[in-house]
């Protein structure tokens, strides 16, 4: 992982759903909007219901709805852990590689 940069995690209960490099991450938590860069402090919420937004390194822009679960920050490390998670343009219980 190079510098100023996130690794980020996205699965559901039963399934892996997507990771990569990003330069920041937006989501619904149950106390609101959060949106993470490079170096936020350490952190675990309860996500909410709606879409996870990840601005990939790439330049290209990831959105993934997800219902329940928890996001969590550590040492430029975000892990989403959703009920239920579907990529934009997925189909409902199709996988992502």
């Amino acid at each position: 992982m190079a510098e100023h940069e996130l690794e980020v995690e996205i699965v559901a209960e039963d399934r892996f759903v997507w990771s990569g490099p990003a330069q920041s991450v937006s989501a619904r938590t149950a106390e609101g909007e959060i949106g993470i860069l490079p170096g936020h402090t350490p952190l675990l919420a309860v996500l909410g219901d709606g879409d996870v937004v990840v601005q990939q390194t790439n330049g290209q822009t990831l959105t993934a709805h997800a219902e329940g679960g928890f996001f969590s920050v550590d040492n430029d490390r975000v892990v989403i852990v959703a009920g239920a998670a579907t990529l934009q343009g997925e189909s409902a219980g199709q996988g992502a590689a």
